[in-house]
């Protein structure tokens, strides 16, 4: 798919994921919040992503999909085809080949939202839903958007995840990007998939 890569911001996913890895992985700030150690393996990496995907495991991905990724999630995945624990409640953002609707992925937690909304439940105001940052009420959800959802993650219990929503997208082709938890009314929003990820690390560290 055409992406207009050449005018596409770059992400520095490299430096941040290294600097969580590195951070993950001392025994003394955080891999003793874990149930068990990280494998071996990912311990002598000092990395706790894989390769990345290659461009025709992406392009594979969008094929499926019928739309073209994001460019910070793709970018992400170049650098690195899933990754394990961002926080405590998620344990993996997927790979490549796992990522997939979330009316085909999970129709039944799409279904317990929905309806747990209401049908009569007025579309919120984009002056409500349209605010990002401390400023945000995370009920200010539209429920509607939730089946077209992306579902990139998982979690020990399945009750959070990281959702990218391709309802809306900003000028630079950003997918509007979520993390919807069982304990949240509603989900907390940001504008893309880079700064959703930057606000989960900022989170993490704030658990040291």
């Amino acid at each position: 798919m055409d992406h207009g890569q050449e005018d596409e911001p770059l992400y520095a996913w490299r430096d941040l994921l290294q600097r969580w890895s590195d951070e993950w992985l001392d025994p003394i700030l955080h891999e003793q919040e874990r149930p068990e150690p990280f494998p071996q393996e990912v311990r002598a990496a000092r990395w706790l992503g894989t390769s990345g995907a290659s461009p025709d495991e992406v392009e594979a991905l969008e094929e499926r999909l019928g739309a073209a990724l994001p460019p910070s999630y793709r970018q992400f995945l170049l650098t690195s085809d899933g990754w394990l624990n961002t926080t405590t409640s998620i344990d993996r953002l997927l790979p490549a080949h796992e990522v997939g609707w979330a009316r085909d992925v999970d129709p039944e937690t799409v279904a317990a939202w929905t309806d747990g909304y209401g049908r009569d439940v007025p579309r919120v105001p984009d002056e409500e839903y349209f605010v990002y940052g401390d400023e945000q009420d995370t009920v200010t959800l539209r429920p509607e958007y939730l089946p077209q959802t992306l579902v990139i993650s998982r979690a020990p219990d399945a009750t959070d995840v990281y959702l990218l929503n391709p309802c809306v997208i900003t000028s630079d082709g950003e997918w509007e990007a979520w993390y919807l938890a069982h304990w949240l009314p509603g989900a907390v929003r940001h504008r893309s998939f880079w700064d959703l990820m930057n606000a989960e690390y900022r989170t993490f560290r704030d658990e040291e």
